[in-house]
């Protein structure tokens, strides 16, 4: 490979474009980080030059070897990773130039890292994740991609706020109920804590960046993101800004999933199913007739008896009737505002016309009819259907506190409505009566008026007041006088909870105001489904969801799922997919920027403010709604024409511009309070890290001055590397923002998916498939691992892991040197570096004696035999490594690597090569392009070591092999600038290989009889060989010799005390392996081997005997089967005749 010549310095530009350097982690001493912590200076940066690589220097080039200090015995990781990464760093080797793509210079590989959450450090996850990322950045960058690996965090909102909360209670301080109270008295609570929260983000992205860097991830660390920094949040309120002006954001009171604990609302991707162990609890309501306000009038059973009621006549007919419901939260019972029955139940016609009365409270009820009520087994209810075996077939409709009690509620709204008008002789609002407060304590100042005697309850906890009315319910009949409790029974039943991904309190249903994205539009999900592969999605999504006409203009139909399965689950979202909750009730996050109120007085103060708001409206700099009824208490959101006096307006303003916030303060409007889901900042990452909406702002706000190509050069990005369990968060999401916002500006024609691919990899699981966690004690942290094994190791341990199922088990044990978390798979990793360092050093000693000597290319069919297999197994590797990095099949690349590295090149090549690399004048330049092409294609996965080898091998004297070449790239300063092998396919030499299989396997044949034999390695023996056999082993004399520790190869008889070799189903004899053979033993070595043939023989047999197998494989496997069948058997004879011959 060539390498560019010294360049002389140049002056640093005005911002230098390079990785940041490692910085030391606050907080651990002495960890691995530490060692980085000398690096911290930026110096010039070199001028990056395109580079069309030569596969060799010219012969003139000498060495430089001898200025290099000798290479440690042992590879020394903690020594040679800082190195190694000052050097990249001089390189500047991970800065991405769009103008290159933009040119058409080079073609775009772009990588947008999913930003992980500032929350905590990485974990193992992350080190998975980021090492498959990394692998393909760095492949890609070597073939002459022109790459951008985009790093970046996540301001996880509600997760963010919580952890900060926590560590500033744990230390004493005040922490997010304080200063909501500090906000409460004007001292602008609000403003301290979010410093809090920023202090805390500084200090986990800078420990997060940083662990990046020391697992090597070749990041463009100069362009990092933060999902809250001035780009990013451009992008926010520009996004926001465009929806709510195309009606795709509203706001209106709906039911939420509610954390009291953290008080806000959740997606429906955010709560948790937890089973828990509960109970049914059967509460008895009382029938009565419709009546006066005031005026009772009970249902007896008697009455029921005779409306035909079934089993009223097994009560006393003079006692009130009642139903029974059956509830797992009692507590709700206060907001009830009907029960329900199935109108197939045989009991409905009796109860039309009835009412119930709500114990305590004393609110009178509708009984609905309704088909979703589940009707008992015993009156037609499926058996052994667990819900009909445990219904009553009454069911209590709380809308405020239950989504499909909701749901229910509004198929009979006039009827509930017209009910409390009768009852009342007050119309209600709506359906909904809300009796919690936002910390799910039971309150009558959020919509619950009728309270009757149920004050005993309000002001409980949630858990308080179930007790309490269980207990309320227990101690009350029906009615005075009569006998019977109203709470018919408690059955013990174990259900499934939603609970809070961050609280991990048990959500609320709740009735809240809350903005909305409509997520269900066709422009966001009927593109997101059309972006998916054709051949990925279902008939009946292609027939819900048809491609768009002509697709050559769209971007319908470009991203592929790896493995294909995950599409399956991307396109279940969509078909159930519901509105958007986009709101949050944090102070850590994007605010919401929408301006509220209304505007009265004289008629000049509203004439400016309309006058005004045209004028801006006109310029785009904000859009407007009103309320459609401002006396309405639940108010919804809907485009209306210019403000009337008094009207309630919403204001989006499109940008931080202070001119129109000043101007609508002036009017007392006022901002928001709410934030923004963290999903939404996360959903515009492919938009926002490109500049997107302004790049001309973002270059003046980062000093970076070539945003302006970042999104043509980089958008849509080549793959999206993540999680399973965030489909549906993340990458839906995106698909539908990139493609809308990326569209035609009428937005009539969707714009690109953000990515081509999406790669789902595996989850990290311990020894007992248990997902890794701090409370489980279970977790690994990576930077443990780098420190006692290495970068390179543990990436290497994590790809050859990464296969395309669901999950990978790592047996975790404690280190007993440092009491830490670690797993003995990451000696698998540990091994292999060793290995590579050993073989290097050996291979570069080897060419410091023998060095490449100048010349002509070489024709590669002067090449001996075993230079000819070498240069193949190569090609071959580098064809089946190519591979499995397109198909993301990341195992296949990793024992693709230790078959070339450990079995062909260790065991075999450098073993080999010699007796001859002093006398073949072509070895020398084999072997140090094989040791050059074995670290390229190693590098993407072991970058560390494999750069530090290679320093020393591209300092040495090249000379050409022809049809050998590697990728052009822009620079050859490092190896992880330089070219990926690209061999020409001429170099496949089958002839060689089957050669070379063939000495491989006398070589083994004649080393596992040694082994039996016990022959000392240094001991020299004859091969006695048929006039065949003896005519192939004459060309292949020296790597018998040097393989097999044989001094001769004769036809000569063989003495007596020769021991029997099997070999291509011939006898062949061993001589000179001991002073007396022992003839005993040598019968039991035959018979132990004949017994393993006779066993392959068998299992042979039966794959013959298989029709499954003969009649659906392919012929020439078939063929094969019987070919090896006939090999086996003539192999067993030759034993049998060995074992024959010693009796």
């Amino acid at each position: 490979m060539p390498q560019s010549p010294p360049r002389p310095a140049r002056a640093a530009p005005a911002r230098s474009r390079r990785p940041a350097p490692f910085r030391g982690e606050s907080g651990r001493s002495g960890h691995g980080l530490a060692r980085f912590r000398s690096y911290l200076t930026l110096s010039a940066t070199p001028t990056m030059r395109f580079h069309r690589q030569r596969p060799f220097p010219s012969p003139s080039m000498t060495s430089t070897a001898h200025t290099q200090p000798p290479l440690s015995k042992t590879y020394a990781p903690a020594e040679t990773e800082p190195a190694v990464w000052r050097k990249w760093l001089d390189a500047n080797a991970f800065h991405a130039d769009p103008k290159r793509v933009v040119s058409g210079e080079a073609p775009p590989y772009c990588v947008l890292i999913p930003p992980p959450n500032v929350t905590a450090a990485l974990h193992l996850g992350h080190a998975l994740n980021n090492t498959i990322q990394d692998i393909l950045v760095r492949a890609h960058r070597m073939q002459g991609y022109e790459t951008l690996w985009m790093p970046g965090t996540d301001h996880a909102g509600i997760a963010t706020q919580t952890v900060v909360d926590k560590r500033l209670r744990a230390e004493g301080k005040p922490g997010l109920a304080e200063y909501r109270q500090m906000e409460l008295k004007g001292k602008d609570g609000r403003a301290k804590f979010v410093a809090e929260v920023q202090a805390f983000k500084d200090e986990y992205e800078k420990r997060i960046t940083d662990q990046l860097k020391a697992m090597g991830c070749s990041c463009d660390y100069e362009r990092q993101r933060f999902t809250m920094d001035e780009v990013c949040a451009r992008a926010v309120r520009e996004a926001f800004f465009r929806l709510f002006k195309d009606g795709l954001i509203e706001r209106g009171k709906r039911l939420v999933n509610w954390d009291p604990v953290t008080q806000t609302a959740l997606a429906d991707d955010e709560v948790e199913m937890e089973e828990v162990d509960g109970a049914f609890y059967r509460l008895r309501y009382p029938l009565i007739h419709p009546s006066e306000p005031g005026d009772h009038k009970p249902v007896t059973w008697g009455e029921l008896s005779a409306r035909g009621y079934r089993d009223a006549d097994q009560h006393p007919e003079d006692e009130q009737a009642w139903i029974t419901v059956a509830t797992t939260r009692p507590e709700t019972y206060l907001g009830d505002v009907a029960v329900a029955i199935n109108p197939k139940d045989p009991r409905a016609p009796s109860l039309r016309g009835l009412l119930c009365e709500l114990p305590i409270v004393g609110r009178r009820i509708p009984l609905l009819e309704d088909d979703y009520v589940v009707l008992p087994v015993k009156f037609g209810g499926p058996e052994g259907d667990p819900k009909a075996e445990m219904s009553t077939g009454f069911l209590k409709v709380t809308p405020a506190h239950d989504p499909n009690d909701e749901q229910l509620g509004k198929r009979h709204e006039a009827t509930i409505l017209g009910s409390v008008l009768l009852a009342t002789g007050k119309r209600p609002s709506s359906i909904y009566i809300n009796v919690m407060a936002p910390d799910a304590s039971i309150s009558d100042k959020h919509g619950w008026e009728d309270v009757g005697d149920a004050h005993m309850f309000v002001g409980k906890s949630r858990e308080d007041a179930r007790e309490l009315v269980v207990k309320e319910f227990r101690a009350r009949s029906v009615a005075e006088g009569q006998e019977g409790s109203l709470l018919e029974g408690i059955t013990p039943h174990r259900h499934s909870v939603g609970h809070s991904y961050r609280s991990h309190a048990p959500i609320e249903p709740y009735l809240s105001d809350q903005w909305y994205c409509k997520v269900t539009d066709d422009r966001l999900r009927g593109n997101a489904q059309r972006a998916i592969k054709p051949s990925q999605r279902s008939d009946a999504s292609l027939a819900q969801w048809p491609e768009s006409t002509p697709i050559e203009t769209r971007g319908d139909g470009r991203m592929t799922f790896h493995p294909a399965r995950y599409a399956k689950t991307y396109e279940m979202w969509h078909d159930n997919l519901r509105d958007w909750c986009i709101s949050r009730q944090l102070w850590w996050g994007h605010r919401i920027p929408v301006w509220t109120g209304s505007v009265g007085g004289d008629e000049a103060w509203v004439k400016r403010f309309e006058s005004k708001m045209h004028e801006w409206w006109k310029e785009d700099r904000l859009t407007s709604k009103l309320t459609i009824d401002p006396t309405d208490p639940h108010p919804s959101l809907s485009d209306r024409g210019t403000p009337t006096s008094g009207s309630l307006i919403a204001v989006c303003v499109r940008a931080e511009d202070s001119e129109v916030i000043e101007f609508l303060s002036e009017y007392g409007f006022q901002q928001d309070p709410d934030v923004l889901d963290t999903w939404f900042s996360s959903a515009l990452w492919p938009l926002s890290t490109m500049g997107w909406p302004d790049p001309t702002q973002a270059a003046k706000d980062t000093g970076i001055d070539d945003f302006a190509d970042l999104m043509p050069a980089f958008n849509p990005t080549s793959v999206l590397t993540t999680a399973r369990e965030i489909i549906t968060l993340w990458v839906s999401r995106m698909a539908m923002f990139n493609r809308y916002f990326r569209g035609q500006d009428d937005r009539t024609e969707a714009g690109p998916a953000p990515f081509k691919d999406v790669f789902i990899h595996a989850m990290i699981q311990d020894g007992e498939g248990r997902k890794m966690s701090k409370s489980l004690g279970n977790g690994v942290d990576p930077l443990d691992i780098i420190e006692s094994h290495g970068a390179d190791a543990m990436r290497f341990t994590l790809c050859q892991m990464t296969t395309q199922t669901q999950d990978v088990r790592m047996p975790v044990e404690k280190d007993p040197t440092t009491g830490k978390n670690t797993s003995p798979k990451f000696d698998i990793g540990r091994n292999l570096c060793n290995k590579l360092w050993n073989a290097g050093r050996f291979a570069l000693s080897m060419l410091e004696k023998h060095p490449v000597r100048p010349g002509m290319p070489i024709d590669p069919q002067n090449l001996s035999l075993v230079d000819r297999w070498m240069l193949s197994r190569v090609v071959a590797a580098t064809a089946t490594i190519n591979a499995a990095i397109k198909q993301y099949q990341f195992k296949d690349y990793a024992d693709a690597l230790y078959d070339l590295l450990w079995r062909d090149f260790c065991d075999w090549y450098l073993e080999s090569i010699k007796p001859t690399l002093g006398t073949d004048p072509n070895q020398p330049a084999v072997l140090r392009l094989v040791l050059d092409a074995i670290l390229r294609l190693m590098h993407p996965v072991t970058p560390f070591i494999t750069e530090a080898l290679h320093e020393r091998v591209s300092a040495l004297p090249m000379r050409e092999v022809e049809g050998f070449a590697f990728a052009p790239t822009k620079s050859t300063e490092t190896l992880c600038q330089s070219g990926w092998p690209e061999p020409d396919a001429s170099l496949r030499d089958e002839v060689a290989e089957a050669a070379y299989d063939r000495v491989r396997a006398l070589v083994t044949a004649i080393r596992e009889v040694r082994a039996a034999r016990q022959v000392p390695p240094k001991r020299q023996i004859v091969l006695h060989a048929t006039p065949e056999l003896a005519k192939d082993a004459a060309r292949w004399s020296p790597l018998v010799e040097t393989l097999a520790g044989v001094r001769a190869i004769t036809t000569d008889a063989a003495p007596g005390n020769s021991a029997a070799l099997a070999f291509e189903g011939v006898e062949y004899r061993l001589s000179d392996l001991t002073d007396a053979a022992d003839a005993g033993a040598e019968k039991d070595r035959l018979m132990k081997e004949l017994a393993a043939v006779e066993k392959s023989i068998g299992a042979l047999e039966g794959r013959l005997s298989n029709p499954g197998y003969t009649d659906k494989a392919p012929a020439h496997l078939v063929q094969q089967t019987r070919d090896e069948l006939e090999a086996k058997k003539k192999e067993a004879e030759t034993i049998r005749n060995a074992i024959e011959a010693l009796r």
